[in-house]
């Protein structure tokens, strides 16, 4: 028969019990912490030591620029001859672009074709990468042509014929034949396939779309106080470097 547990002796043992308890709690509660901290830290360093890399890694030296190629800004344009909203940025963006910041030498304009609307907006780039291998210059005064002269969206209007007339008609110095050769042999569609598929690995959805500097720019183009202060941004982060 066991003997009944003195008082003293289980008061004892539940004391000791409880401290027990409490020490393992504060060793929980210190190894939750440590690996917390250890969790943070290396969420930090990754952070900081992790290389940043571009969107996307522009070939600038192939494209069409629009300034001085050593411009601390670099805007990138993605663009479809048939898009209206690509017509609006030409019209009343860069000419605002080309004031204060190509022509100051604090930016260069480079373009690459992201033709989706129809099968002549590749026609039509098809045209202006004709005129550029043979003026860079040529291809600048094509594209504010291209745009004037841009008809509704839904049309079947950039026809070979029409795209050469163009350029005839406003004397663009060029080539006619070479330009219509180029056209319809589509010599240039792998520069044009290439300008697609950077515009997909960088993820972009529509046009217009900017990048500057690599970065893409997300703000309003009616509004051009953002995209000045988005180019304001990239001149300073430049001058910090």
């Amino acid at each position: 028969m066991s003997q009944p547990v003195k008082k003293s002796t289980y008061k004892s043992q539940r004391k000791a019990e409880q401290e027990r308890l409490e020490k393992q709690r504060k060793t929980m509660r210190k190894l939750i912490w440590g690996t917390a901290v250890v969790v943070v830290l290396g969420i930090i360093a990754a952070v900081i030591f992790t290389p940043k890399s571009n969107p996307t890694d522009f070939d600038y030296a192939s494209l069409p620029v629009l300034g001085k190629t050593d411009a601390p800004v670099k805007i990138v344009e993605f663009g479809d001859y048939k898009c209206p909203s690509c017509q609006y940025f030409s019209q009343q963006v860069k000419p605002q672009l080309e004031k204060e910041y190509i022509d100051t030498g604090k930016a260069a304009m480079y373009f690459m074709d992201f033709p989706f609307i129809g099968p002549d907006s590749t026609t039509a780039a098809l045209a202006a990468h004709a005129v550029f291998h043979q003026s860079n210059d040529a291809f600048w005064k094509y594209y504010d042509l291209l745009y004037k002269n841009q008809p509704d969206e839904k049309t079947l209007w950039a026809t070979t014929d029409y795209l050469v007339q163009l350029a005839k008609d406003n004397k663009l110095d060029v080539d006619y034949d070479k330009m219509k050769t180029d056209i319809d042999k589509q010599t240039y569609i792998k520069e044009i396939d290439k300008g697609e598929s950077t515009a997909h690995k960088a993820n972009v959805q529509s046009t217009p779309t900017l990048f500057i500097n690599g970065k893409e720019y997300t703000g309003d183009f009616s509004n051009y106080g953002q995209l000045k202060e988005a180019v304001e941004k990239a001149l300073a982060a430049g001058k910090a470097e």
